[in-house]
């Protein structure tokens, strides 16, 4: 790999619940597919030696672990919702090997969440071994990131506005069901096209299959990946069969450049 290329691991692919869902006994979650064990969704972006991980939800250690993961530089926020801040506090481990607070990015309703979740990481009074963290707050403007250059897409998460990022020529956009025709010129010309599909039905705040398929017609990357993933849509291999040229669906632990 070149060192001017981004790498992106997809560090989890699943939907709120993850996949298998508890207590479920459908084929998907009972399957023996590793391709449909599907942690919470999250990427790791990795260029010129640093790396960025996007949302730190309730599977963020298990994440880091599983990909190795030895030093993180920064995290940027999509929203609020808890599959995507959950697991902030393990940037402990960080903290202590690197000797230096953990920056943070997003916007001021995450920082609002950040900092009642998570509200002795932010007392006068610090415990000792808190997450020490410096919360950058960002708004629609594009912003420089580790000499990323990030384009904040506002989407709609049912009335929920949550952002995708444009890094480079690579959009990743997630939870969303309404991507407004002004916010859809800021992805065209994408190479890569990272995007929500939950399931094959309809669904108040997510893009169903068909809804991200004729996203990705219009917006034609070169290669577009499907994520946040529910068990109703089905097993990775079946729908892997169902998809155009170019569209893949993504699982955990992929690596792309």
């Amino acid at each position: 790999m070149q060192n001017d290329l981004i790498e992106i691991v997809f560090l989890g692919t699943g939907t709120s619940q993850g996949v298998p869902v508890i207590a479920c006994e459908c084929d998907v979650c009972t399957s023996n597919d590793p391709r449909d064990n599907r942690l919470r969704t999250s990427i790791m972006l990795s260029y010129r030696g640093k790396n960025i991980v996007i949302d730190s939800g309730p599977d963020f250690r298990q994440q880091m672990l599983r990909q190795k993961v030895m030093h993180l530089d920064a995290i940027v926020y999509t929203h609020e919702h808890k599959d995507h801040v959950a697991g902030m506090d393990d940037v402990r481990a960080y903290n202590y090997k690197q000797q230096s607070d953990m920056q943070l990015y997003g916007s001021f309703r995450v920082e609002e969440a950040i900092r009642r979740e998570f509200h002795y990481a932010f007392t006068e009074k610090k415990y000792p071994g808190i997450p020490e963290v410096v919360f950058n707050r960002i708004d629609n403007d594009p912003f420089h990131l580790l000499g990323l250059h990030f384009i904040p897409v506002e989407v709609m998460h049912y009335h929920l506005p949550v952002q995708g990022f444009r890094i480079n020529d690579i959009s990743y956009i997630t939870d969303a069901n309404y991507i407004a025709p002004e916010e859809i010129e800021k992805i065209k010309g994408s190479r890569i096209l990272i995007i929500n599909a939950l399931r094959k039905q309809s669904h108040p705040s997510h893009f169903n299959l068909e809804e991200a398929l004729q996203l990705i017609e219009q917006i034609k990357p070169q290669q577009a990946y499907l994520i946040h993933i529910s068990h109703l849509m089905g097993k990775h291999a079946d729908v892997a069969n169902e998809l155009p040229k170019g569209v893949q669906i993504a699982w955990d632990g992929l690596r792309i450049c």
